[in-house]
């Protein structure tokens, strides 16, 4: 059972399993990235963890995690979506050694009680020595 959680006055639901699919406890896999405790080391961990900052509505880390010359002027969430799953379909680059990578992915939801999935192929660049999300390919 999700345990709750202050962030900025609104109490959120924070799993124990990380919902990024990794098959780790949140507090082991994305929650210290959520929490600035550590930065990603690869593009595909960054996909990860910002795919797990949606299921757990941190707006703060997607805005962070967003390349400044991509980002959104505010992150707002469906209501009735709710994410379900996430699968890593392959990936280029995005390793330690490089400073651009892709990740290619299909994350599974609910809306309003029905299922569904997006499909996406995503770029991934270092900001500041920092990985971030540039955009979708």
């Amino acid at each position: 059972m999700p345990r709750r959680e202050r962030r900025g006055g609104n109490a959120k639901a924070i799993p124990t399993t990380c919902p990024c699919g990794a098959g780790k406890p949140y507090a082991d896999c994305c929650g210290p990235l959520h929490s600035a405790r550590t930065t990603a080391t690869t593009a595909e961990q960054l996909m990860r963890s910002r795919y797990s900052a949606f299921a757990v509505q941190d707006a703060a880390y997607l805005e962070k995690t967003h390349h400044s010359s991509t980002r959104p002027a505010s992150v707002e969430f469906e209501p009735k979506l709710r994410w379900t799953g996430l699968e890593i379909l392959g990936t280029t680059g995005g390793t330690a050694f490089h400073t651009d990578g892709t990740v290619e992915f299909i994350a599974h939801y609910t809306e309003s009680g029905r299922a569904g999935s997006m499909r996406e192929n995503s770029s991934f660049v270092r900001e500041d020595g920092n990985w971030v999300y540039l955009s979708a390919l």
